[in-house]
């Protein structure tokens, strides 16, 4: 048996790296469901919110390729959410007047003020809190280096991934 801590423990067969995978999947479901729980009250979901994000943070260059590239989703399940946020009235599809067979998403105002609100994100700075600036930008380098060891795992490619706050190295 192994414990990360009294309250929660659980049994596995002694290996030391399914121990830190169950602790890391459960601790994901949990940020993940406190996360989709604050945002029911704007009946989003946090699939929703990354997409108003990305869309808002893309500008013009918000199609559903690279939405799904950057998200590491499947083109079809992006499509198929922005197609749902179409008719809820969040984002509207426009043509790309650059490239005719591109689609682009661009944020409704409806869409801005939905992003407004989620942006408050309360929960997720309260879990990730008990962890101190440093220890937060080390977990950063942490999750990212397992990030680039799994895309090498599933043969995906190292493509441009945004830079992010992590990459600096620690002093």
């Amino acid at each position: 048996m192994v414990s990360y801590n009294n309250k929660m423990k659980f049994y596995t067969d002694g290996d030391p790296y399914q121990d830190l995978y169950v602790l890391f999947a459960r601790s994901r479901y949990l940020i993940f469901r406190a996360r989709e729980k604050e945002l029911q009250r704007y009946n989003l979901s946090p699939e929703q919110v990354q997409i108003l994000f990305l869309t808002e943070a893309l500008g013009k260059k918000a199609t559903p390729a690279e939405i799904s590239r950057l998200l590491i989703r499947k083109p079809h399940t992006i499509s198929a959410i922005l197609e749902r946020m179409a008719k809820r009235g969040l984002v509207k599809k426009v043509k790309d007047l650059e490239h005719k067979n591109q689609v682009r998403a661009v944020l409704t105002e409806k869409g801005k003020e939905a992003y407004a609100l989620s942006t408050k994100r309360g929960p997720v700075h309260r879990i990730l809190g008990v962890l101190n600036e440093r220890e937060r930008k080390q977990f950063g380098q942490y999750l990212e280096r397992i990030m680039a060891k799994a895309r090498e795992e599933l043969g995906m490619d190292r493509d441009e991934l945004p830079a992010s706050e992590y990459d600096a190295d620690l002093d």
